[in-house]
C-alpha cells in the first residue's frame, strides 16, 4: 500500500486520505457531485475567479476510490450509451449569407460581443457547425465565446478555454517551474477556435 499518491502534480499523505473518509462519512446523504462540492467548500478550494474547484475534486475522489482508499456514494445518474460523437449537434441557425465585399472602412463599426449563456450562444455553436472545420465540439472548463458582428451580419467567431494545467513544451518554453506554473497559470487563455465565415472579401 503507497503511503502517498500524486494527482495533477499534488502529493495526497495518508492523512489527507483518512480525512477524506471522514468526510465522506459525516456526509451520508451527499450525492458525488454534492459531495465534491462540499469539500471544496470546506477546503477553500477555488479558481481565482472564485469558483469552486468542484470537478478537480470529483477527478481526485474518483482515482482514489478506483485504488481502493475511499469509497463513494453510488452514482445516482448515468447517461446511458452517449459518446461524444453522439451527442446532439448545433442547430443550424439561418443568417445572413450575402457576400461582405467593402473595406474595413466601409463596414462601419465592429462588435465583439461576449455570447456565453447568453440568448446569441446557440448562433455562436451553430456557425461553429457549419462553417469550421473542426466542427462544434463543447468546450471543458472555464471558457468564452465571441461573435464578431457588423450591425447584425456575424463576420467571425472566436472562442478561448482555461489552459492546461500541465503541459511540459510550454512551461520550458516560457521558463516556468512547477511553482511559476502554479502562481501564473490562471493569467493564460487558450484560442480554442478561429473562424472568419466564408464569403468576407472585406
Amino acid at each position: 500500500m503507497p503511503d502517498q499518491f500524486r494527482y495533477r502534480g499534488q502529493t495526497i499523505s495518508r492523512e489527507q486520505i483518512a480525512f477524506l473518509k471522514n468526510f465522506i462519512a459525516s456526509h451520508p446523504t451527499s450525492s458525488r457531485w454534492r459531495l465534491s462540492r462540499q469539500l471544496c467548500e470546506e477546503l477553500g478550494w477555488r479558481q481565482a475567479n472564485g469558483v469552486l474547484r468542484d470537478v478537480v475534486c470529483r477527478g481526485l475522489l474518483l482515482m482514489l476510490e478506483r485504488a481502493g482508499e475511499i469509497e463513494l456514494p453510488p452514482v445516482r445518474w448515468h447517461v446511458r450509451g452517449q459518446r461524444r460523437s453522439e451527442r446532439p449537434r448545433p442547430e443550424q441557425l439561418l443568417i445572413d449569407t450575402t457576400p461582405v465585399e467593402v473595406s474595413l472602412s466601409e463596414l462601419g463599426p465592429i462588435e465583439i460581443q461576449q455570447v456565453r449563456r447568453t440568448a446569441d450562444e446557440p448562433l455562436f455553436n451553430s456557425l461553429m457547425e457549419q462553417y469550421h472545420y473542426l466542427k462544434y465540439d463543447q468546450p471543458v472548463g472555464e471558457h468564452l465565446k465571441f461573435v464578431v458582428s457588423a450591425g447584425r451580419k456575424p463576420l467571425a467567431c472566436l472562442a478561448w478555454s482555461s489552459a492546461p494545467r500541465h503541459l511540459g513544451a510550454r512551461d520550458r518554453f516560457i521558463g516556468w517551474d512547477q511553482s511559476a506554473r502554479k502562481r501564473n497559470i490562471h493569467l493564460i487563455a487558450y484560442n480554442t477556435r478561429y473562424l472568419i465565415l466564408p464569403k468576407i472579401a472585406a
